[in-house]
């Protein structure tokens, strides 16, 4: 089973419809002894840094979420929540949850497309991801898929965590982490089949890891 992160400040039930489309068992809460036995967890978020922030320390779910990476509980973060496992961000300039070194930075005025238009933001719709390391998560994924984005601010993690970067006016990274620790910048659960295809690869890492210890 995966559990999705409750704390006020998410898009959780987007993420378990998907995973009920794939017919994978979940559960919404912040319990630390539901985090602590489940199969991996899956931390999503949208809003601001500052109130998600507020509400992870306020209902206990930042602690939780700590101490399960520490033990070793498979995680995969979306969006806001893929920002907020780094060090710091600039949104609110809030310190944020430094499991990954790293800050989240809003994207500069006067970004501009290979085209030359300028980029609007916030990034928002379909765009594609550049591999720059390999990852479970990614197998079975074409190269050229496309996955759903919105988002004001991007992630800048320590450079040997970058797993895949987008171009939006410049190339930033989209996608981080180590074995057993991801996050993603764009929506999976909104991103049709390689979405879909991600959220499995997660799930099957999870059960792998778990039969193995």
């Amino acid at each position: 089973m995966l559990a999705i992160l409750e704390y006020g400040a998410g898009n959780q039930t987007s993420v378990r419809r998907a995973l009920k489309h794939l017919r994978i068992p979940c559960v919404i809460t912040a319990d630390p002894a539901t985090l602590a036995r489940v199969e991996g967890i899956i931390f999503p978020g949208v809003g601001a840094a500052g109130q998600a922030m507020r509400a992870l320390v306020a209902n206990g779910a930042a602690g939780a979420l700590r101490l399960a990476v520490e033990r070793g509980v498979p995680l995969l973060g979306i969006c806001l929540g893929c920002q907020i496992l780094l060090t710091r961000s600039e949104e609110n300039d809030t310190r944020t949850l430094d499991i990954v070194p790293g800050v989240c930075r809003r994207f500069e005025k006067d970004l501009a497309q290979e085209d030359g238009s300028l980029v609007q933001v916030p990034h928002m719709g379909w765009n594609s991801l550049r591999a720059r390391a390999k990852s479970p998560l990614l197998e079975g994924i074409a190269h050229d898929a496309e996955f759903y984005f919105v988002h004001s601010y991007y992630v800048n993690p320590m450079s040997s965590f970058v797993i895949a970067t987008t171009f939006y006016g410049f190339e930033f990274c989209s996608m981080y982490g180590r074995d057993g620790l991801w996050a993603v910048q764009f929506h999976p659960e909104k991103s049709g089949a390689p979405g879909l295809t991600l959220l499995r690869n997660f799930y099957s890492y999870c059960r792998e890891s778990r039969c193995a210890q």
